[in-house]
């Protein structure tokens, strides 16, 4: 049978989560970097603002409400984006902060 002891256990739970903590912050780097600010919302927020003053210019202020609406959806995302991008940093921080702090109790 596998004996351990309570340094062995703080060790190995200490490891896990210097694992965790360092792929989240990089998921979540990832995610601030590339999925943030992607190509695709930049491209339809510049077609929605030629399509709104489109709207303008004929007097369809149902399009130009629509184009709004349009503009607001995707501020909508890139903002949850980040903000889930942030949230998994944090989140690797604390979990790298809680690995030192188990390592710091190893005698």
């Amino acid at each position: 049978m596998f004996s351990m002891t309570i340094n062995d256990f703080f060790l190995t739970m200490a490891g896990i989560l210097l694992g965790v903590g360092v792929i989240l912050l990089l998921v979540g780097v990832f995610i601030l970097v590339f999925r943030a600010i992607n190509s695709d919302v930049s491209k339809i927020a510049e077609q929605t603002a030629k399509l709104a003053q489109k709207g303008i210019v004929d007097e369809v202020s149902g399009l130009v409400g629509n184009a709004s609406g349009l503009v607001d959806a995707l501020n909508q995302l890139v903002r949850t984006t980040a903000g889930i991008g942030i949230f998994l940093i944090l989140l690797g921080l604390a979990l790298m902060g809680a690995a030192y702090g188990l390592v710091t109790q190893i005698n």
